[in-house]
């Protein structure tokens, strides 16, 4: 179904794999071909489009300045806040703020459309787009209306994908739009390149998802394409609709992939003509030879529908092999969920288990992944003349935009739907990361959405309260729910898929998104709730750091829904301190308390406070580390915390996950690895040190300080291994910690204390 190359490989004529071995060379001889690796690198679609947007000169060291930009009312008001800091007086590309995640403006009351309101006054003053509530969600708008071939657009939101219309996207933390709007570029090592070869064509009934999933599945654990671009081609592309496509790649984020890109043809142009814009279409494909990274070679004729079982999207299985071995299964799943929840809650899943049947309570059909014209059109061929029934099933379809909604109510597929007892909704992102649609305790979920990780469906473990959700394809979704909740494949559906023409209107967003084509007016003033905050101040590197940790998290994987959870905190994305208050709260409810209490003493430091006058804990610390190092005062040595984490960082690319920590005080984290370079990114850009510990037993533990002498020194000198020592009542116990490769203005940042105060700098 899925496989991968254990090494990297040429493709010639976009069809023919050679695997770079002892072979290679003859192989391409065969074929008249004459070409080094370094030379044949260049010929992937990936290269040529980073190319021409980087402006270093040097393709190993990138400095990309995008063509777009696009956030949402989660994320657009700290990054304009943290602009307008820096001295942004317009916009310099376009940037569009859409609003699909704080729609639910009943939640917080009036402090969600407060938040609209920045934002619609932002576009006007800076010169951006403004896209209403319910319109659209930020990833479909920009694939309708902002995707161009060979373009790139940076987005404050991990799923920004566009790479199955030829645009190069990504998706990054706030601070990296920030840098753009400031003219400053986006710097990274020139990422690899790995093939996804698709040969074969989707059986009756698999879908997008399940495609994705299967690859997933097979990549994500041994991390193959991390931190790389996965470039789509082969022979079996051309067998895949645009929708099947982009379907496809707005997941590729759950493999901790930088990037994707696809190689284009008549059925992406058609796209672009159906949306108005055949102008923006630009042929893509790979040049006679290219060589790639490595290889994952996807067979689509074998492909099922799968399921992604809690709590991560790469906790794959065929949906018949659930069925056959549901008990199994289901028992592994709350091993797994003790290693999140441990003993805070009762959690089991083998209630679901009746007559040998497995009973879903939920589905939904929603996003930028689900909400889809196709995806909507094939979930109402399965369930036309079938019923959901009157027990605990729901089911939610939400088409990703008003233009879809529009177009599935012409062609009947919202009557078919409608018919059977489901609900169809306005777009909006909230079923995916827990602001809507959120199932009752205990029970069982399962979405076309993106990501299952715990808790994320808005279930509070703190409170006693969790559910499950599982990811699948929104054609089997369809078949569950017109089997009232049976666990079932859309390959058992015995009916026929009507093949649907997608009509777009446009007019729907010329009568109702403000668009100022770019032109700023200075005179508009921002409309500011009271609960749009500014950041706190935050000072610059001190000489030497003291930092206790407060939080010790041994999971082999952190995700930023744990770092600070989404659902009814997104009301607070706008006040940082505010939002602060839910760090870790549902991994480590007292991890805030600690981190306040260190922080208290720091601010103490500011006010000039002597060390022997703060708190017992940090009086005693310092007493020890005088002994080694007695020109350590308060004025050259800060107070920090900071968290030690297996592998933080998987999942969205919320800022927060890193701004929070900093509020509080944080001053860095420790890790044994991250789990994607956006969270790395995170914390340089909010001051953070972006420690790296070998090894998995700890010199260290949860309440204990730790001294690191001369840091200030060491990150301007790039010093490769940091000097660091746990404090303890017997003395000084040295370890090492490395903060792995920084750009010099990464470094920088780092030294002046976040990228605010840097641009302040500058």
């Amino acid at each position: 179904m899925v496989s991968t190359l254990d090494k990297g490989c040429f493709l010639v004529n976009g069809n023919t794999i050679i695997p770079d071995d002892q072979n290679a060379a003859g192989e391409l001889n065969a074929k008249g071909v004459n070409i080094s690796r370094d030379e044949a690198r260049e010929n992937t679609i990936a290269y040529g489009i980073l190319k021409a947007h980087n402006t270093s000169g040097n393709m190993d060291k990138l400095c990309v300045k995008f063509d777009k930009l696009t956030s949402h009312d989660i994320t657009y008001v700290g990054i304009i806040q943290t602009a307008r800091a820096s001295g942004l007086e317009k916009f310099p590309i376009p940037y569009v703020l859409t609003n699909c995640h704080n729609s639910l403006c009943a939640v917080g009351g009036t402090i969600n459309e407060d938040d609209h309101m920045f934002g619609l006054t932002a576009a006007q003053k800076y010169g951006g787009i403004y896209v209403p509530p319910h319109q659209a969600v930020i990833h479909q708008f920009a694939r309708e209306m902002l995707a161009t071939g060979g373009g790139m657009i940076l987005g404050s939101d991990s799923h920004t994908r566009y790479g199955a219309l030829g645009t190069m996207a990504i998706g990054e933390g706030g601070p990296e739009l920030v840098k753009q709007l400031l003219g400053q570029t986006y710097d990274v090592d020139m990422p690899g390149v790995v093939a996804i070869y698709l040969e074969g064509t989707p059986k009756k009934g698999v879908g997008p998802q399940d495609v994705a999933l299967a690859i997933i599945g097979k990549v994500f654990g041994d991390g193959y394409v991390k931190n790389k671009v996965m470039e789509f081609v082969g022979p079996g592309v051309k067998n895949l609709s645009a929708d099947f496509r982009i379907g496809v790649d707005v997941m590729t984020t759950e493999t901790t992939c930088l990037s994707s890109i696809w190689q284009t043809d008549d059925t992406i142009k058609e796209f672009y003509d159906i949306h108005g814009r055949v102008g923006e279409y630009k042929e893509l494909k790979p040049g006679n030879v290219a060589y790639y990274d490595g290889l994952v070679k996807v067979d689509l004729n074998s492909v099922n529908p799968m399921i992604a079982m809690p709590f991560h999207p790469s906790n794959v299985y065929e949906i018949d092999e659930v069925n056959k071995n549901a008990a199994d299964i289901l028992a592994d799943v709350e091993k797994r969920a003790k290693v999140s929840f441990g003993d805070k809650v009762e959690f089991s899943l083998q209630e679901k288990i009746k007559d040998g049947k497995l009973l879903v309570d939920q589905g939904i059909i929603a996003g930028c992944a689900g909400g889809g014209f196709e995806n909507i059109c094939a979930a109402a061929d399965i369930l036309k003349g079938h019923f959901i029934g009157n027990d605990r099933f729901t089911l939610s379809v939400y088409p990703a935009s008003t233009p879809i909604f529009m177009e599935v109510v012409k062609n009947g597929a919202a009557a078919a739907i409608l018919e059977s007892g489901a609900i169809l909704k306005t777009a909006f992102c909230g079923p995916c990361f827990g602001a809507g649609d959120t199932p009752a305790n205990n029970a069982f979920s399962i979405r076309h959405s993106t990501r299952n990780f715990p808790n994320r469906e808005g279930s509070k473990v703190q409170s006693g309260q969790v559910a499950s959700v599982a990811l699948m394809d929104a054609r089997s979704i369809a078949a569950t729910a017109a089997n009232k909740g049976v666990l079932t494949p859309a390959t058992d559906f015995d009916g026929e898929f009507n093949k649907y023409k997608y009509h777009f209107d446009s007019t729907i967003y010329q009568n109702r998104v403000f668009d100022s084509k770019g032109k700023a007016d200075p005179s508009v003033e921002l409309q500011l709730g009271p609960n749009i905050k500014d950041w706190p101040q935050m000072v610059e590197l001190t000489d030497n750091v003291l930092l206790k940790v407060v939080s010790e998290i041994h999971d082999p994987v952190t995700t930023t829904d744990e770092l600070i959870p989404s659902g009814e905190t997104s009301s607070y994305r706008s006040n940082p301190l505010g939002l602060a208050e839910f760090t870790l709260s549902r991994k480590d409810p007292e991890y805030v308390g600690r981190a306040k209490e260190v922080y208290a003493e720091e601010k103490k430091r500011r006010e000039d406070t002597p060390f022997d006058q703060m708190n017992q804990e940090i009086a005693d610390a310092v007493k020890t580390v005088l002994k080694d190092f007695p020109e350590v005062n308060n004025k050259n040595t800060g107070i920090g915390s900071t968290i030690f984490a297996v592998k933080p960082g998987d999942g969205s690319a919320r800022e927060q996950a890193a701004s929070c920590q900093k509020v509080l005080g944080g001053w860095a984290n420790i890790a044994n690895e991250y789990a994607t370079k956006r969270y790395r990114s995170n914390l340089i850009n909010w001051g953070m040190l972006p420690f790296i510990i070998d090894g998995e037993e700890l010199p260290f533990k949860n309440g204990d300080y730790i001294f690191l002498p001369g840091i200030r020194e060491s990150v301007k000198n790039k010093d490769e291994n940091i000097k660091a020592f746990v404090v303890s009542q017997d003395g000084l116990k040295e370890f090492s910690l490395k903060l792995g490769n920084l750009t010099d203005d990464e470094r920088q940042i780092i030294l002046d204390g976040c990228l605010i105060n840097y641009n302040r700098v500058k």
